[in-house]
């Protein structure tokens, strides 16, 4: 295996539009992140991975792109853009943006083009179906609800949009549409950024024919999604992109690729296949929905997610490369979700950075994870903004369900949760703008921010530093194999790190109740040469051979 930058890097994902806001208009910005640049070199990070700032009509936060050579008024200019790269670049940090390619937004000059008549030249930058019967052309859900076709009577043809109706998926079928999206990314390549995180790649291939699919009892749309995730072409298309617009610079790539798993994600991965450098993955993070989806609660099984976590790391130990990450702009909060934000809010959430850190791969950090910020539980869905929420309310209260009923899924599951503004200090919207902000703040911002953390050497902040910190220090935590130990045990999650002759033990409490770890017999011939870390203050003498565990207790030994 390849030694490489990427793979000995931190990534933070900042989404703009909540982390700092300049101007007082009330949404984050450009020159808001450049005055941040230096509390996350504090942190120690070295890759930022900034989330759309394109021009974009914003009907889903920026994820519709109307044109990608330039960049949304609420965020700035290309000015403040090319400041904010320099700066970044200057404190030994690099940039990854966002490239959103499955489709584009209905505004984009192409989209505008091809709906104009079935001969125009940009016809075939999407893909536009005559109806079947008077109805759409297939039975495909779209992921924010409803039926993933849109009717243009102009042309008398439906177009199909994946996701929302101002996203009409692009052809990338068609090979002057590819051209153009290569050339689209050696050009923010030029610019000088460091790679790309790329948003659905995995559906840019769909079947021919897009048939029909399946549908479930009560339903109205049927699930398409073996018909477009990892289709028939999508390597052939990973590999052409690689090919042709990123393989003459040093740069990382990230595919989120929903519905992928490890022996799908070893081809996309593989160093030798110039596809991508790691996949996002939603595995652990769907284990706690039930049979009806995300909103669909039930609580998480440690037994699950040690299965899940461990079959990706096996699976790409040998070949390819792991994301790890619990927190994203679609992701609720870890601490609130698999820890207790309420009677041990700093335990927890230090606990799973401890598990996700010491992992194989490249781990990343979303905005407010390092200072512990939680769910938010606004009282009127008035104060939600999420496009996928708020469709999926209406359709609920429509179907009879009750509120309370929704509201509790919408505390639990709500992008929302990761989108209410960063906390930084405990004046007025929590620092983030002297306006309105564009959702509402936390209320517990006088609690939680970022000021008070920094303060305190035996903070969230100061952990995760220190994580980055031992992550730079022991090659083994990046490069050395992961076994899962205690398996069965059910509340504790422990694995060991082997790297030649080195070996560290990760023993990590998962529930609110004291446990006891045994050292299974195949370590009892090692001996402790020093605790890394661990987020409990322990006596030095202590033997490892029995461990009484507290609450969310984590610890990581260095063994000799």
């Amino acid at each position: 295996m390849q030694k490489t930058w990427w793979k000995e890097s931190v990534v933070y994902q900042i989404y703009p539009r909540s982390f700092m806001d300049s101007n007082g208009d009330g949404i984050g910005d450009i020159q808001g992140i450049i005055s941040k640049l230096d509390y996350l070199k504090e942190l120690g990070i070295d890759v930022i991975w900034l989330s759309p700032v394109y021009k974009s009509p914003n009907d889903d936060n920026g994820y519709d792109i109307s044109d990608y050579k330039d960049i949304m008024d609420d965020f700035g200019t290309m000015a403040d853009w090319e400041e904010m790269l320099a700066e970044i670049h200057k404190r030994g940090m690099k940039l990854i943006m966002d490239l959103v390619v499955n489709h584009s937004s209905d505004e984009h000059e192409w989209f505008i083009e091809s709906k104009k008549s079935k001969d125009n030249p940009y016809r075939d930058y999407y893909i536009w179906r005559e109806g079947k019967d008077g109805k759409e052309p297939n039975n495909w859900e779209a992921t924010f609800s409803g039926s993933a076709w849109d009717y243009d009577e102009a042309t008398d043809e439906y177009y199909l949009h994946l996701f929302a109706k101002k996203q009409p998926d692009l052809n990338w079928e068609n090979p002057r549409l590819r051209r153009e999206v290569y050339d689209m990314m050696k050009w923010w390549l030029d610019k000088g950024i460091d790679g790309f995180r790329m948003d659905v790649i995995n559906f840019i291939s769909k079947v021919d024919g897009l048939p029909d699919g399946e549908l479930k009892e009560g339903k109205k749309y049927g699930s398409g999604s073996k018909y477009f995730m990892n289709g028939p072409k999508i390597h052939d298309y990973l590999q052409e992109m690689h090919r042709e617009a990123i393989s003459g610079y040093d740069v990382m790539t990230v595919g989120e690729m929903p519905g992928v798993n490890p022996e799908q994600a070893q081809l996309y991965t593989d160093e030798n296949r110039n596809e991508v450098n790691m996949v996002f993955q939603f595995e652990h993070v769907d284990l706690d929905s039930g049979p009806n989806g995300k909103w669909d609660l039930k609580p998480l099984d440690l037994k699950d997610l040690k299965w899940s976590l461990s079959r990706w790391q096996k699976g790409l130990e040998k070949t390819g490369w792991n994301s790890l990450y619990w927190n994203n702009h679609d992701q609720p909060r870890i601490v609130s979700r698999f820890g207790d934000d309420k009677n041990y809010r700093m335990e927890s959430a230090k606990m799973l950075a401890t598990l996700l850190h010491m992992m194989k791969g490249t781990p990343y950090i979303y905005q407010g994870e390092e200072i512990g910020m939680t769910n938010v539980k606004f009282d009127s869905i008035e104060d939600y903004r999420d496009i996928e929420l708020l469709n999926m309310y209406k359709e609920k209260v429509e179907a009879g369900v009750p509120v309370e009923k929704i509201m509790e899924s919408i505390y639990v599951k709500g992008r929302d949760n990761a989108r209410t503004p960063v906390q930084w200090n405990e004046s007025e919207n929590a620092g983030f703008t002297t306006g309105t902000p564009w959702i509402n703040v936390n209320p517990n911002y006088k609690e939680i921010n970022a000021e008070q953390v920094v303060k305190d050497p035996n903070s969230i902040f100061h952990y995760y530093r220190q994580l980055i910190a031992l992550r730079k220090q022991n090659e083994i935590i990046v490069y050395g194999d992961y076994d899962i130990i205690v398996e069965d045990h059910p509340q504790i999650y422990a694995f060991t790190r082997t790297l030649g002759e080195e070996k560290l033990l990760v023993v990590c409490n998962f529930y609110g109740e004291t446990t006891t770890f045994d050292l299974p017999e195949q370590l009892k011939t090692l001996t402790v040469d020093s605790l890394l870390i661990s987020n409990y203050e322990v006596e030095e003498k202590e033997v490892i051979e029995h461990i009484e565990l507290l609450p969310y207790e984590a610890r990581v030994y260095k063994l000799k």
